[in-house]
C-alpha cells in the first residue's frame, strides 16, 4: 500500500512546480516538507512500530497474568521504504495528470 502522506506531499510539490516553476520558494517549501513528511514516515514511526514489537514481547513475559498484560501497543506504524517510494511515484503522477487551474 502507499504512503497517503507521501502521495499527498509529492503531488502538491508537483502542482506547484507545474504552476510556479521549479525556482520558485513555494516550491523549495514544498519540497522540504515532503522529505520532513516521508523521512518521518519512513524512520521515525517505522522505528517506533519495531519498538512496539519488542516491547509487546517484554510486557507479555514480564508482566504475565496481569490484567495490563492483554493491553498490546499498536505496531504498525510507519511505512517500508518501498511503501514510500511508490506513494512518491504515485503523487508525482496525479500531479501531472491532474493540473491545477490558474488562479
Amino acid at each position: 500500500m502507499p504512503s497517503s502522506h507521501s502521495s499527498l506531499c509529492s503531488s502538491v510539490s508537483t502542482a506547484v512546480a507545474m504552476q510556479q516553476g521549479l525556482g520558485s520558494p513555494l516550491f523549495a517549501i514544498c519540497v522540504c516538507f515532503s522529505v520532513i513528511v516521508m523521512y518521518d514516515a519512513m524512520g521515525i514511526r517505522r522505528h517506533a512500530g519495531l519498538q512496539a514489537e519488542v516491547l509487546n514481547v517484554v510486557a507479555a513475559e514480564l508482566l504475565e497474568g496481569h490484567p495490563k498484560a492483554e493491553r498490546k501497543l499498536k505496531e504498525v506504524l510507519g511505512h517500508t521504504p518501498r511503501q514510500v517510494y511508490a506513494g512518491l511515484l504515485l503523487g508525482i503522477l496525479v500531479g501531472l495528470l491532474f493540473p491545477v487551474a490558474p488562479y
